[in-house]
């Protein structure tokens, strides 16, 4: 797979449901995380959504902790029973980024 992500990905299995803004109705979708950057989510899910598309979730990170999250739709790759997307964060606070990146830091070392 060509890598376009320019921080450290680390796996993160959680469910949440995301809500398209630009929508006048409410259009939840369960996905399912694969993976998680400082910059962005990697999901799947059955439900088809658009590229460019800004959507609006809560994602429980590895400590319990829910980060409410912005992020836009920029790749979608169709498979047999479901479709898989990347999508960046939109608006992400340094702060809650930062949660990201300690979590890879100390992943790490764990595994070393």
């Amino acid at each position: 797979m060509d890598e376009r992500r320019k921080t450290k990905r680390t796996e993160l299995t959680s469910r949440l449901i995301v809500k398209r803004l630009d929508n006048s109705g409410v259009d939840e979708v369960a996905i399912e995380i694969t993976d998680v950057s400082k910059t962005g989510v990697g999901f799947t899910s059955t439900r088809p959504l658009e590229i460019g598309a800004v959507y609006e979730g809560y994602l429980t990170i590895w400590t319990k902790e829910v980060l409410h999250a912005f992020f836009e739709i920029v790749r979608i790759v169709k498979k047999e029973d479901c479709f898989e997307y990347g999508a960046i964060f939109i608006g992400m606070p340094e702060m809650e980024a930062n949660r990201i990146e300690v979590y890879q830091t100390v992943n790490t070392m764990n595994e070393e």
